[in-house]
């Protein structure tokens, strides 16, 4: 049992333009730039310095966001799960090409994403936790006691399911230290049942340094979760996908052409009958 698990590591090694990655995250607002007014204060945003660092020059695929000499496209796959994932994510993490988040909206086309916001919660994000069809949890370690009698465990998942409503995992998508932000300035959360996740499972993300290896990424903690509550084949795709992703991303951090895809790639091809 792990007593916490940032999303992801507050080090990672690539900050690389906002420009190179543009996530398919449906969203109104341009998550790459921001808004151009403050959302809390409506005041006008002074326009953002171009960032470069390294990798900026990398070509990039306009469909994974992946380097080109390995990219991801090939071994996409969708799957469909009883339960949700929502994420709500820190702004800042839409400009990391190392962020998992997008890798559970790319498998379950059913994910949501919103942006965070301090002073503005995301409407829509407002309108759907009100709605009775779903019974969300926010995915956060019971570390804390102001909050215990909110804490639940996965059977709660399982009777919610019972209920006929559709479990939805919150996860808050960023550094710990920005998820805990999100966790503490958030009031609409205050009400919604705390998940933590118990698990013996180490990260397999090479791409940023966690702090321990029993802190996962997102799209490692969505896969945990949906298989615990009983989306195994969901679950599956979506470790597979994140096994690819950080293939694929070391290996052309290494400037290495994969020329043998890996099991986790081979079974992603066959399921998406390129085999």
């Amino acid at each position: 049992m792990q007593d916490d698990f940032p999303h992801e590591s507050e080090t990672f090694h690539e900050p690389e333009t906002p420009q190179a990655h543009a996530p398919r995250t449906g969203l109104s607002r341009d998550p790459g730039t921001g808004p151009a007014r403050d959302p809390g204060t409506g005041r006008p945003r002074p326009p953002r310095r171009e960032f470069k660092a390294r990798g900026s020059f990398v070509e990039r695929c306009t469909g994974c966001n992946l380097p080109m000499l390995n990219c991801l496209c090939p071994y996409r796959v969708q799957a469909r799960s009883y339960a949700r994932v929502w994420l709500l994510t820190h702004s800042m993490e839409h400009f990391k090409p190392t962020n998992t988040g997008r890798l559970i909206q790319d498998v379950l086309p059913d994910t949501e994403v919103f942006t965070w916001y301090r002073t503005a919660p995301d409407e829509r994000l407002l309108a759907l936790l009100d709605d009775k069809r779903f019974a969300p949890f926010v995915v956060f370690p019971d570390d804390q006691p102001d909050y215990a009698e909110r804490v639940v465990d996965i059977d709660a998942v399982t009777e919610s399911r019972a209920a006929g409503r559709i479990p939805v995992y919150l996860l808050l998508d960023g550094t710990w230290r920005q998820a805990r932000r999100i966790f503490r300035k958030s009031p609409y959360l205050d009400a919604l049942p705390v998940l933590p996740l118990r698990t013996e499972r180490l990260t397999r993300y090479r791409l940023r340094k966690p702090a321990s290896s029993s802190h996962l990424c997102t799209a490692e903690v969505a896969a945990e979760l949906l298989r615990q509550g009983g989306d195994e084949e969901a679950a599956l795709a979506l470790d597979d996908y994140f096994d690819a992703f950080n293939e694929c991303y070391a290996a052309s951090r290494r400037f290495e052409k994969i020329e043998a895809p890996t099991a986790a790639m081979r079974r992603l091809l066959t399921a998406s009958g390129e085999s």
